[in-house]
């Protein structure tokens, strides 16, 4: 029971960014790579197998079989046609393999005859300097899973969601290997919540800093159509984040609490771990939501009354310019009896009079705080 007691510290260095870690598994096919094929190996009590060459599928099968022990297969974006023999060598069922080959799959999990076909959204944060309306927050990926007896096998789609440290980790502790390919589901299971959970962390620096601007004093009254965009931007890849959480809920939930051959006892109660931190992550990614509309609404509202308080200014500006006009048009009128006209105070008294009124509409317009 010591592996078990371990199996939290082999999977949850998986929140490291991987992007610099060596090893094979996550090699990129290039154009000129005949086959999807990442990596293959077969373990046995926990350990990898050595062979003086690389195992093609068909020769993993027949080894891990005469052994006792099981393959796991890594392929990045396959086509059809290069799946095709794995998905006969092991009986994998042809939606499953339509799923895995078109990828853009829901978050799921599917029981066909004697294997599980999971489904994970993979979520990468997007480091960037300055938040603004075209900023992307968040990248996502796939990794579908075929969980058998004896094999299991991972086909990836996207630039994200690398394996390749994990299952060094794995290899690292035999004990936890030797329980099979339910051990890696959940490896991977966990890998890819830790993943949310890192990512949930980063977006909510980049809500909080929104936010703090928004609600500025220093802010009051300027511009704010980029505050919007970047709002607008955030609910975009926070829907983009839930697409990806919530689906995989129930998923989690059944694995942790359905008894299944292919689960090994041991091994499910730790699914429990993985729902539990999947249900906090979908209530963080619900929250960023309602607050993201609360602060949208926030941010019309202040521009709304930003409009109002310059149409009141136009407006108070207006009247008082409205005195001296009115002033001037009548006395730019051509009549030739207007008692004024003659007198020889007139201009100076007629000019006062258009100050002092102007004087005591600004003046009633201020207290009010129209000015």
């Amino acid at each position: 029971m010591s592996m078990i007691r371990d199996l939290r510290a082999v999977v949850r260095p998986s929140r490291v960014s991987l992007r610099k870690e060596g090893g094979t598994y996550d090699a990129t096919r290039s154009p000129a790579t005949s086959s999807a094929v990442v990596d293959c190996a077969v373990y046995r009590d926990g350990r990898r197998i050595e062979t003086e060459t690389s195992l093609t599928p068909h020769e993993a099968v027949r080894l891990a079989r005469r052994d006792g022990g099981f393959v796991w297969i890594g392929l990045h974006e396959p086509t059809e046609a290069e799946f095709s023999g794995i998905a006969s060598e092991f009986g994998l069922h042809p939606l499953a393999v339509e799923d895995a080959v078109q990828a853009h799959q829901r978050p799921k999990l599917e029981r066909y005859d004697d294997s599980l076909f999971t489904v994970f959204k993979t979520i990468h944060y997007v480091e960037h300097d300055q938040l603004d309306a075209n900023s992307e927050v968040v990248e996502t990926g796939e990794v579908m899973c075929f969980t058998g007896r004896d094999f299991f096998i991972t086909v990836r789609h996207g630039g994200q969601g690398s394996l390749r440290a994990l299952r060094h980790r794995l290899q690292d502790d035999p004990e936890l290997l030797a329980k099979g390919p339910s051990a890696v589901l959940h490896a991977i299971a966990d890998h890819v919540v830790d993943g949310y959970i890192a990512v949930a962390d980063a977006v909510q620096d980049d809500i909080d800093e929104v936010e703090t601007e928004v609600f500025s004093p220093g802010r009051k009254g300027s511009p704010r159509g980029s505050d919007a965009g970047r709002i607008y931007q955030l609910k975009r890849e926070v829907l983009e984040f839930k697409r990806a959480v919530s689906p995989l809920l129930r998923p989690m939930q059944l694995l942790s609490e359905r008894p299944m051959r292919l689960i090994d006892p041991d091994i499910q109660k730790y699914f429990r771990d993985v729902a539990d931190h999947l249900a906090r992550v979908q209530e963080q990614v619900l929250g960023f939501d309602e607050l993201l509309n609360s602060i949208l609404q926030a941010n019309l509202a202040q521009a709304s009354v930003a409009q109002n308080e310059d149409m009141r200014k136009i407006t108070s500006w207006a009247a008082i310019i409205a005195v001296p006009t009115m002033v001037c048009g009548v006395y730019g009128m051509n009549f030739d009896h207007m008692p004024e006209l003659h007198w020889r105070y007139g201009y100076p008294v007629i000019m006062g009079i258009t100050v002092v009124i102007c004087l005591g509409i600004h003046r009633t317009l201020k207290r009010n705080g129209w000015l």
